[in-house]
């Protein structure tokens, strides 16, 4: 049967939002009059939240007013331009109906703002999740484990019950803290190489493994 409960990561992990991201990220950009953030760089700088995207995609040696301002455009813009090239990986949306038929409960969990991950999951996931989780005000992002923990207690599993998957070195980190295994997936915004190198011991390379994989924990 395999674990009580699947987290999964959103960005990179079970949707593809690389194109939404970069759009908004050079929209905002483009207010200030700043250089285009290139799509490698928007892929390399997703993981750690819309601060730390919006830090990095600035030119070297702007300041956190800049940051601040920029990040204030970016946040409503995407929220309303969220959906637009974004999709599911392929195989996504049936595992996640195979894996609910056989009675393990689901959700996922993100460092995108809360309201995009709860609209991106009722657009591309409707009746599959039970929970859906993105960043909110006092809530520490990932790799602090307190936002999958707390979407593991409205699934009433236990740490031990869950598995979690992600794309990237910080998913590693916050299963790791969260005290879960974690499935990594190579489809995302990190490389295989990089996701070994990050410590990563259970890599899917498509739907089809990474199920295979969640039968065994």
């Amino acid at each position: 049967m395999g674990a009580k409960a699947v987290l999964f990561d959103m960005d990179g992990t079970v949707l593809d939002t690389l194109d939404d991201l970069a759009n908004a990220v050079n929209h905002c950009l483009a207010l200030y009059g700043l250089p285009q953030a290139g799509r490698e760089k928007v892929r390399a700088s997703l993981g750690n939240g819309a601060a730390r995207l919006i830090a990095a995609c600035l030119p070297e040696g702007s300041g956190p007013e800049l940051a601040e301002r920029v990040l204030a455009d970016y946040k409503p813009w995407y929220a309303a331009h969220c959906a637009v090239e974004t999709r599911p990986y392929p195989g996504i949306v049936p595992l996640m109906e195979r894996l609910k038929a056989a009675g393990r409960k689901l959700a996922v969990v993100s460092n995108k703002p809360d309201g995009p991950v709860r609209e991106l999951a009722e657009r591309h996931f409707p009746g599959l999740l039970t929970a859906a989780v993105g960043e909110q005000k006092g809530v520490p992002r990932k790799p602090d484990p307190a936002a999958v923990l707390s979407a593991a207690r409205l699934l009433d599993a236990a740490p031990g019950d869950c598995v979690y998957v992600g794309d990237s070195e910080v998913d590693l980190r916050t299963a790791e803290n969260a005290g879960m295994p974690c499935v990594s997936v190579t489809w995302g915004f990190r490389t295989e190489e990089q996701l070994r190198a990050a410590g990563a011991k259970r890599l899917a390379h498509d739907a089809a493994e990474l199920e295979k994989l969640l039968k065994e924990l």
